[in-house]
């Protein structure tokens, strides 16, 4: 197989120019997203650009504690993410969700990365973008599953009032609430699965393919991290709302939706 194009800066720049289409289809369609498409483009640049050479000096420089550090940033901001689009989150509601992907990020990645691909959990070239694709997934999955859950739990306010004057006790009121919200947050995840392939050739299996991996050891790798990716969704939507939702009420049994204590 031949070797990937190299890009350089003024071929890559051209790309620039697609936005222009996009840009006179908001007008035309009277969309007033510019400004954040944008905004959203620039970024976007910057932060992969910058991402780049981070990585660049960490794979030349392979050393534990950058490799820790760039870890701790990258699950950092994925809990960040969770908790800015969900506010209302009392403080043992975003510890929990913390440590839900945190400790179900780190543990399928350790798994992919020392049993499946056989290599060393000191080698940044597997570890971090492994990881990257865990957390991504991870922090829109654990986002849709808690937001679902408060949505729900507003939108049935009333008739979880009257069944805790009932003397429903809170976990059979929330529980079902948390089953949906668990289903909608994994459901994007298995509709991915279900897709990829004949729909789309996701990213990973792209990336390799233009760097000269052959197809069939790029399907395999492909096919390995949309179950890992399947996994982490699931074990850190799970951690998140099933011991979660326990927040939302006190030892009386009174619920409290609100983000205190």
């Amino acid at each position: 197989m031949s070797q990937i194009v190299q890009l350089d800066v003024w071929h890559f720049a051209l790309i620039y120019l697609l936005l222009l289409v996009v840009i006179t289809v908001l007008r035309f369609t009277k969309i007033n997203q510019t400004k954040s498409l944008l905004w959203g483009s620039a970024r976007m640049t910057l932060q992969l650009t910058l991402s780049g050479l981070i990585l660049t000096y960490i794979f030349q420089n392979p050393s534990p504690i950058f490799m820790a550090l760039y870890l701790l940033a990258m699950i950092s901001f994925a809990v960040y993410r969770v908790i800015s689009i969900n506010k209302r989150l009392n403080r043992r509601f975003r510890l929990i969700i913390a440590a839900s992907i945190a400790l179900s990020g780190l543990a399928v990645m350790a798994y992919f990365v020392a049993v499946v691909v056989g290599e060393h959990l000191g080698n940044p070239q597997y570890v971090i973008p492994i990881s990257g694709m865990l957390m991504g997934n991870t922090m829109t999955g654990v986002s849709l599953g808690v937001k679902s859950l408060y949505k729900t739990i507003e939108d049935q306010a009333d008739r979880i009032e009257t069944l805790q004057n009932m003397g429903v006790r809170p976990e059979k009121l929330f529980l079902p609430f948390v089953r949906q919200a668990m289903e909608t947050a994994i459901l994007p995840t298995i509709n991915t699965m279900v897709g990829i392939g004949i729909v789309s050739l996701p990213g990973m299996m792209t990336g390799q393919i233009l760097s000269g991996t052959l197809p069939t050891t790029a399907i395999l790798y492909q096919i390995a991290i949309m179950i890992a990716i399947c996994t982490t969704v699931c074990l850190a939507t799970f951690g998140s709302l099933y011991f979660g939702y326990r927040t939302l009420y006190n030892k009386r049994n009174q619920i409290e939706i609100g983000g205190a204590a």
